[in-house]
């Protein structure tokens, strides 16, 4: 009877130390499955692209309009831009100072974001350039016209004064940017504003 009773507490015993084993296992089991979600969880906010759309009104008397879209991501910053109304041929496209298109001429936008003090001129060209200088698209026979660009040169939100471009407005010139006068390259009027703002 002695020997059934020790045999009947090991057996309670050898059950309770299983569980007991197999309980640990299953919280380090969710400790890893919490660790890998949060992990997951950061990555996504980290990759999640930021994007501004910049609505372009008519400036100067004209009827040019259109639509600049903004994303970054990995610390690359894609412009994608389309325009209508404008007058066939080649215009010059840049970012200037504020994000104020108040002025009918556009001219509360300020001078090009030139936030490095260089000279204006192509952008890329080894004597120096405004991180504003686009450059020029080419607008067809119906007043259509478009221009994309990629650069590491540029921020959405990021603080960093010579990179963030948000509080600066984009600018649709009537005329084409010769890249040699300074300050802004001849480029004409300002026929299109939009502010870059969240």
């Amino acid at each position: 009877m002695k020997k059934l009773g020790i045999l009947f507490v090991a057996i309670a015993l050898t059950a309770f130390v299983g569980c007991k084993n197999e309980k640990k296992d299953m919280d380090k089991m969710d400790g890893m499955n919490d660790s890998i979600q949060m992990d997951s969880d950061q990555d996504a906010m980290k990759e999640a692209p930021k994007t501004v759309s910049v609505s372009m009104e008519s400036k100067s008397g004209s009827t040019a309009k259109g639509e600049v879209y903004l994303s970054e991501e990995n610390g690359m910053v894609t412009m994608e831009a389309k325009f209508n109304g404008l007058k066939p041929g080649m215009h010059a496209i840049h970012i200037h100072e504020k994000a104020d298109c108040s002025a009918a001429d556009g001219t509360s936008a300020g001078g090009h974001w030139n936030p490095t003090h260089q000279k204006h001129g192509k952008w890329g060209d080894a004597e120096g350039y405004h991180k504003g200088d686009i450059g020029n698209f080419e607008v067809d026979a119906d007043g259509n016209g478009k221009i994309a660009m990629q650069t590491d040169q540029w921020c959405i939100g990021c603080g960093d004064e010579n990179k963030d471009i948000l509080g600066k407005s984009v600018i649709v010139h009537e005329g084409t940017d010769d890249f040699v006068s300074q300050p802004s390259g001849a480029a004409g009027s300002r026929v299109s504003c939009g502010g870059i703002i969240q």
